[in-house]
């Protein structure tokens, strides 16, 4: 391959890392809204959604290019296709940051039900294993993930732990239904996030290696 190609190819990565972060970003600044019922930050959130999808097409069109004007093989093939993971990946969760917001515009200025249950420690945990997924992915290190199924365990676990707090919550107090019904919505989309970032994991662990591994 030519020094060109490894310069754009060098590129697209830098170009996917900062893609990454902007979502990771919209899914962080979507929590802490939410944790501070700050409707104005949840409305930059939903503002951010345009720039996201851009990126998302024009980091694509990359990929797409460098395959298909320079045939690459081995490690570098391998280095295109997880970038189009990654960015597939990190629309979903800019796009889940951008949902988590327009539910803090339905219940901003509402009182939080029990402390908002354990959506401060679950948002935590998820945004550590994006930002270590997005790390490993910058830096090709691998070994940044191990361990992230049983996170990924811990995470399945908290999100079931809502559940269940929200609907002895419903019905001991039917006032608290939408209210309720909206943090197992939040919650789900954390959970959702923390498996886009075991696709990244697997991706980054394949491009490493050449082998295919499951996070389950």
């Amino acid at each position: 391959m030519t020094d060109k190609f490894h310069t754009e190819l060098k590129d697209l990565k830098k170009g996917v890392s900062e893609m990454a972060r902007f979502a990771f970003s919209m899914l962080q600044d979507s929590q802490e809204a939410f944790i501070k019922q700050d409707a104005d930050l949840a409305t930059r959130v939903i503002d951010r959604k345009d720039r996201l999808r851009e990126m998302t097409v024009v980091l694509e069109e990359t990929c797409y290019q460098l395959i298909a004007l320079n045939q690459p093989v081995a490690k570098d093939m391998r280095t295109i296709v997880c970038s189009l993971k990654v960015i597939a990946a990190s629309e979903r969760i800019g796009r889940y940051g951008k949902s988590t917001a327009k539910i803090v515009k339905e219940i901003s200025g509402r009182p939080h039900i029990a402390n908002m249950m354990s959506i401060p420690l679950m948002s935590e945990y998820v945004l550590a294993m994006i930002d270590d997924a997005i790390t490993a992915y910058e830096t090709e290190n691998k070994k940044i993930l191990d361990g992230f199924s049983a996170r990924d365990d811990a995470i399945d676990t908290l999100r079931h732990s809502i559940f269940r707090e929200s609907i002895t919550y419903m019905m001991e107090n039917p006032k608290t239904i939408t209210q309720a019904t909206y943090y197992i919505i939040i919650a789900r989309y954390l959970e959702r996030c923390a498996d886009h970032a075991c696709k990244i994991a697997e991706n980054v662990q394949y491009m490493e290696t050449g082998e295919r591994v499951e996070i389950k």
